[in-house]
């Protein structure tokens, strides 16, 4: 039923989608000036003053193309809010790893009962911000009346059901879902009309970035509350995603009627949020008290409605203190977070139909490791930037210090265990945990790696033209390696999807966070050579551990995993390369992804 209902909502958005695309193309009859990317060694030339003819008209045709860019598309409306509705989905991941206790339910009800608090707030002052602050409060309380004529009818309506719940419980959820895809029209309107206000394009992207990261912990809500009911971790996500389509199906109709919207932006805020907090007063905290003791309950709402609101200041500062040069650059480095979570998904789901065994997938994730570990060198010494003498020792120094942090850890790990189970613990058991905390260690240095190329990717994305949409490709392609290195490492030692692409997916956070955090301090590119290739040494020691023990298993079957692994990382690196050169944004910073 769930999904049924999401393919109908979401074919009559395409549709709708695709009509705006068809009304918007008078608008851009306009004679174009194609932009075309600066010299390779543009930001070279800027540093030295030799800033020449060449480059002044370039400045000038961009500056025209700047000018002219302010319009915004309903297409791009629409696929921009459509993918920010996306991102509440990523709430239920964690369901899929974990399954919920009664006293944990109790705990996740508290917790979604602090989100849908603080989103209550946000909306109440959304609002006020956008007219009387006398239609906020008769819409909250038309919002409370209208929540409570809905239990009524529910009640009268006799046995209902949702999914695998029925009853009373079906009855909540049903709620639930409805107040938050209710909740859902005001933000949407709030987008829409942010794409229309006078810095266009520049504003609305931002507060589209800003809403998607609110998104997330509201899909864990409404996936708290229905998980806590038995609703498997698919359906929850489907029902997630569902609540928030009203987000990219109301931005439009408001990012054309900017002004109407405007008018009744007040009443429809307030609106949800009386149906919120009646919602969690009647329903969700008196259910979390009866499954968890009520402290527990109370400081995980806490916790909820502290972290939402320091979210939505953080949001706040950051919409209202960057330019548009920062919004690409904050677009470009979430992008940089896909290529990991889909290299180990790929992985997953080859090594799943085809059984591959433990030695062949060990295999496959050294392989990986090793050309990562010499693809950053290599074209730094080819291109002149590093002799050979100083990237030799920066690499040794970076393969030293991974070997004396890990050998020292795992030493520890084995003296605590020998000492307080040394009456119960075998010599095999021992080892067997020792060799997956070798490979949680490699993937480790996986990890870092990952982080040292955000570093250089938040100095360059800034840069991107069109607001990083060449990007999404060579940015992906980069990234796949990595994601599948460290889902094959993760797969052979534990035997375990589930932790495989958990694993991959944090990796893909990597990346992400430093070119965020790169962007946020305006760290220049100086210096940064000499830590990609130390980041390439840390790769070296851990994944030798992980390929010894592949050979010891079945040496034949290792050194296949390792072509492959080679092969495969080499394809998706020299694609990136290819596909790069292509494009106006590798051409000004080909360091972020080559």
């Amino acid at each position: 039923m769930a999904r049924r209902i999401g393919a109908v909502i979401f074919f009559t958005y395409v549709l709708l989608l695709l009509s705006g695309t068809v009304l918007s193309e008078p608008d851009i009859q306009k004679p174009q000036t194609i932009q075309t990317a600066p010299h390779r060694d543009l930001e070279k030339r800027i540093r030295d003053g030799t800033v020449t003819t060449e480059l002044k008209d370039y400045m000038n045709v961009n500056k025209g193309v700047g000018e002219t860019t302010s319009k915004v598309s309903v297409a791009t409306v629409a696929w921009l809010t459509l993918a920010m509705a996306a991102a509440t989905g990523l709430g239920a991941i964690p369901f899929f790893f974990v399954e919920l206790e009664a006293q944990w339910a109790g705990v996740c009800n508290g917790l979604a009962a602090g989100v849908m608090l603080a989103a209550s707030f946000d909306l109440v002052q959304e609002g006020q911000e956008h007219g009387s602050g006398s239609w906020v409060v008769i819409g909250i309380l038309s919002g409370g009346i209208f929540i409570w004529l809905c239990k009524k009818f529910l009640e009268q309506y006799g046995e209902v059901s949702m999914l695998d719940i029925k009853g009373a419980e079906a009855s909540k959820a049903i709620l639930v879902v409805g107040i938050m895809t209710l909740h859902s029209f005001g933000e949407g309107s709030g987008v829409g009309v942010s794409f229309a206000g006078s810095k266009g394009l520049q504003q609305g992207l931002l507060v589209t970035l800003a809403i998607a990261v609110h998104n997330i912990p509201e899909g864990l809500a409404v996936s708290m509350v229905l998980a806590s009911r038995g609703v498997s971790p698919q359906n929850a996500m489907i029902w997630s995603f569902i609540t928030s389509l009203p987000q990219p199906i109301v931005a439009v109709p408001s990012f054309l009627c900017a002004d109407a919207f405007n008018k009744v932006l007040p009443f429809c805020t307030g609106f949800a949020a009386g149906c919120m907090i009646w919602m969690v007063i009647a329903e969700v905290l008196p259910d979390a008290f009866k499954e968890a003791n009520p402290s527990h309950v109370a400081s995980a709402g806490t916790i909820a409605v502290a972290f939402m609101e320091a979210l939505s200041t953080v949001l706040l500062e950051f919409s209202n203190g960057f330019t548009s040069e920062d919004a690409s650059g904050f677009a470009v480095s979430l992008l940089f977070g896909l290529g990991p979570l889909l290299g180990g998904t790929i992985l997953v789901l080859f090594a799943n139909a085809f059984s591959l065994p433990q030695p062949l997938l060990t295999g496959i994730a050294s392989g990986i490791a090793l050309k990562l570990a010499a693809w950053r060198p290599s074209q730094l010494l080819i291109s002149s930037k590093i002799s050979f003498l100083p990237l030799l020792l920066i690499l040794l120094l970076g393969a030293a210090t991974y070997h004396i942090i890990t050998t020292s850890l795992l030493n520890l790990v084995q003296r605590k265990k020998s000492s307080a189970h040394s009456h119960l613990s075998s010599p095999s058991s021992l080892s067997i945990s020792a060799l997956t905390l070798q490979s949680f260690l490699a993937c480790g240095g996986v990890f870092l790696h990952g982080f040292a190329e955000g570093l250089a990717l938040g100095v360059a994305a800034p840069k991107a033209y069109g607001l990083g949409r060449h990007m999404v490709l060579p940015v992906s392609l980069h990234g796949l390696p990595r994601g599948a290195a460290v889902a094959s490492c993760v797969l052979g030692a534990t035997d375990s999807w589930r932790w495989a692409l958990a694993a991959a997916t944090l990796t893909g956070f990597a990346g992400p966070t430093a070119a965020i955090g790169a962007i946020l301090t305006g760290i220049g590119y100086n210096g940064l050579d000499y830590w990609m290739v130390f980041a390439c040494g840390l790769l070296l020691p851990g994944f030798a551990r992980v390929f010894r023990r592949a050979l010891k298993l079945d040496m034949k079957k290792g050194i296949y995993g390792l072509l492959m692994g080679f092969g495969f990382a080499s394809v998706c690196l020299m694609s990136t390369r290819l596909v790069c050169l292509h494009t106006p944004y590798c051409n000004s910073a080909p360091e972020a992804v080559t």
